[in-house]
C-alpha cells in the first residue's frame, strides 16, 4: 500500500517474469497429465490384445474405443502446450519490446492463446487470473470465454467417424486379426481349437478399474 492508500503498480517485467513461470508450471501438470493416460493406454492396450487371442471381439470394440479416446486426450493436452510455448515465447518478445520503450504492448498472439487455454483442465483457473493480470497491464483486451469442451472431454462427433477410428486401432492393435472375425452379433473371433475363456473376476475388475481411471480424466 503506498501513500494515500495507492497501491503501486506492478513493475511489469516482475509481471513478465512472474507469467512465465506460472505458465511453465501449468505445462508441467499437462506432462503428468498426459504421461499418466499414456499409462492407462498401456494398459487398455494389453487387455485389448488378451481379449483378441481369447476371441472376445465385443470387449475388444470396448477397449478400443478407450484407446481412440485416450489418444485424442493426449492430442488437446499437447496442443495446450502448444499455445502455452506460444505464450512463453511472446512473453519473452515483451521483455525485448520493455526494454526499447519501456512499457508492454498489446497482442493477439497471446489472446488467442490465452483464449484457448481458458478451459483446459486442471489449469483454467491459473489461465483465468493471468488472462485477468494480462488484461489490467495491457498485453490482451478483454475475452469472453468460450463455452469449449475440456482437453479431456469427449467429442460428439459422427458414429462413423468414431466407427472408424475404433476400427483403425482394432487393426493396427490386433494385426488385423479382428478384420478378419465374423460379423458382430457372433460375438466372438474364430479361436483355432480353443474354447472362448470367460473373463475371470479379477479380469472383469481390472477393466472397470482402467475405465473407471480413464474416464477420471476426460471429466
Amino acid at each position: 500500500m503506498g501513500l494515500f492508500g495507492k497501491t503501486k503498480a506492478p513493475d511489469p517485467k516482475e509481471s513478465v517474469q512472474k507469467w512465465t513461470s506460472a505458465i511453465r508450471k501449468e505445462s508441467y501438470k499437462l506432462d503428468r497429465n498426459i504421461n499418466t493416460i499414456k499409462r492407462e493406454e498401456q494398459k487398455v492396450t494389453r487387455s485389448l490384445k488378451d481379449a483378441a487371442k481369447k476371441g472376445q471381439t465385443d470387449v475388444c470394440k470396448v477397449l478400443a474405443k478407450e484407446v481412440v479416446n485416450s489418444r485424442k486426450a493426449q492430442g488437446k493436452l499437447f496442443a495446450a502446450k502448444a499455445h502455452m510455448n506460444s505464450v512463453q515465447m511472446q512473453m519473452k518478445n515483451q521483455l525485448a519490446v520493455l526494454r526499447i520503450s519501456g512499457a508492454l504492448e498489446s497482442s493477439t498472439e497471446v489472446m488467442q492463446s490465452m483464449q484457448q487455454l481458458l478451459n483446459v483442465q486442471d489449469i483454467g483457473a491459473t489461465m483465468r487470473e493471468l488472462s485477468q493480470e494480462m488484461m489490467k497491464a495491457g498485453v490482451i483486451e478483454e475475452m469472453v470465454e468460450d463455452t469449449l469442451e475440456d482437453a479431456l472431454g469427449d467429442d460428439d462427433e459422427l458414429d462413423e467417424d468414431v466407427q472408424e477410428e475404433v476400427d483403425k486401432v482394432l487393426s493396427e492393435l490386433t494385426a488385423g486379426q479382428i478384420g478378419k472375425a465374423p460379423p458382430v452379433h457372433t460375438g466372438s473371433l474364430p479361436v483355432p481349437q480353443t474354447p472362448d475363456v470367460p473373463e475371470s473376476d479379477e479380469e472383469e475388475e481390472d477393466m472397470n478399474d482402467m475405465r473407471e481411471r480413464l474416464q477420471a480424466l476426460r471429466s
